[in-house]
Order: structure tokens, then C-alpha cells, then sequence
């Protein structure tokens, strides 16, 4: 079994790619980052419910300090996060500046010195328009930088990166994913608020697979 490390935030996106490694008889290291998000406390959480489920170890970073002078709203103590649809203007206030960077820089490290292959990502089609480190052309110019700085060791995979929210959703679904244990929120509260980007596209997602979402949503 090939070992590869997987970054996985908690959210439905990266975990059905844990499934989808876990069904492709892949070897995966989960490996979570603490930072202050508004939302990280819950899909930690989240992350800790999905490795138990696949009875798999949670391999946590923190990297706290490394964002402690980063702008992004989706920070604690920065401004709100925008309500409405994903794809709105307003949800670029969420960027966090090269995070994805940041992530992969590590997860290489991490892969190269536990004889790991690839570093996977939940990146997908939904992201590209707001977040300029989940497009395509920024995966295909990582996974080169992560082949020069290994001497062709390691490789960058981003298996979602040309699906959307409802393929994603669908996998999850042709493989079993219990789907209950994610979380997609990006506001600070326990209840998924059903009206940030991410938790409309979520729902609109499982409205086009013909199936309600089976997590709570704030009344």
C-alpha cells in the first residue's frame, strides 16, 4: 500500500478524499492544522470523529503563529463572514493568503520524511473562482516545485480538482461516506449556519444529488 499524506480539515471535501484514498487501498497519514480560523475548533473535531470512524491516527500541526499577522475575515477577531452564495465577491474577505502553500509545504516535508509518495488535497472546482491557491494552475506549478525540492520523491495530487461540490458529494455517496460527521461552516458556532457560502453550496450540492443533508442547521 502506497503511504501518502492527506490533508484533512473536517470538511466534506477532504474527507470523502480520505475515503477515496481508503478505497483505493492508499496508505493515508490524515494530518489536521490548528490555526485560528473562526471554524477550526469544530472541524477539528470533525476530523478527530472521521479518523475514528476509518480508525486511523490524526496527525495535528500547529501552525498558530505562522497566521497570527495574516488578514483574512475568516480569522478570529477579523471582520464577519459573508453571507450568500459561494461564488459571490463578498467571499473572497475568507481568503487566507497562500494557505494552501503553507499546507503543501509541510505535507511535502511530512511525506519525504515518512517515505510517503504524495501529498493529496480536497481542492475542487467550486474553489477556483474565489481562492487563487486551489486553480488549476496553481496545483499543476506546486506539484513541480514539490518534485524540484524532493529530487522527483514526492507528488502533488489534488484527485477533485476539475469536480464540483455535487460530484464530490456523490462519491461520498457511491462509497458509503457518513456524511454526519463533517463540517462545512465557516462561522464560530457549534450549529451550521446554512447561510455562509460554504454552507449554501453545501446544501445546493445535495439538493442536486436528490437528497436532503443530514447534519443540523441553525433554525
Amino acid at each position: 500500500m502506497e503511504k501518502i499524506m492527506l490533508s484533512l480539515s473536517g470538511g466534506l471535501d477532504s474527507a470523502v478524499l480520505l475515503n477515496t484514498a481508503i478505497y483505493e487501498k492508499k496508505n493515508p497519514t490524515a494530518v489536521s492544522f490548528i490555526y485560528p480560523s473562526k471554524h477550526n475548533e469544530y472541524e477539528r473535531a470533525a476530523a478527530v470523529s472521521i479518523c475514528n470512524y476509518y480508525s486511523l491516527e490524526l496527525h495535528s500541526v500547529n501552525i498558530t503563529s505562522v497566521l497570527a499577522s495574516f488578514k483574512s475575515n475568516l480569522l478570529k477577531g477579523q471582520g464577519d463572514i459573508p453571507e450568500g452564495h459561494y461564488e459571490d465577491k463578498s467571499m473572497s474577505q475568507t481568503v487566507i493568503p497562500a494557505r494552501n502553500m503553507i499546507f503543501i509545504s509541510i505535507l511535502t516535508g511530512l511525506a519525504e520524511s515518512n517515505d510517503a509518495k504524495e501529498v493529496w488535497l480536497g481542492v475542487h472546482s467550486g474553489d477556483h473562482l474565489i481562492y487563487p491557491d486551489c486553480r488549476p494552475e496553481f496545483i499543476e506549478n506546486m506539484n513541480l516545485a514539490v518534485g524540484k525540492a524532493t529530487d522527483k520523491n514526492i507528488r502533488l495530487k489534488a484527485p477533485f480538482l476539475n469536480w464540483n461540490k455535487t460530484d464530490i458529494i456523490a462519491q461520498g455517496l457511491l462509497l458509503d461516506f457518513p456524511f454526519h460527521l463533517t463540517r462545512t461552516c465557516y462561522k464560530n458556532q457549534p450549529i451550521a449556519c446554512g447561510k455562509c457560502g460554504s454552507c449554501v453550496e453545501r446544501l445546493e450540492a445535495f439538493k442536486a444529488n436528490g437528497i436532503k443533508d443530514v447534519i443540523k442547521y441553525e433554525e
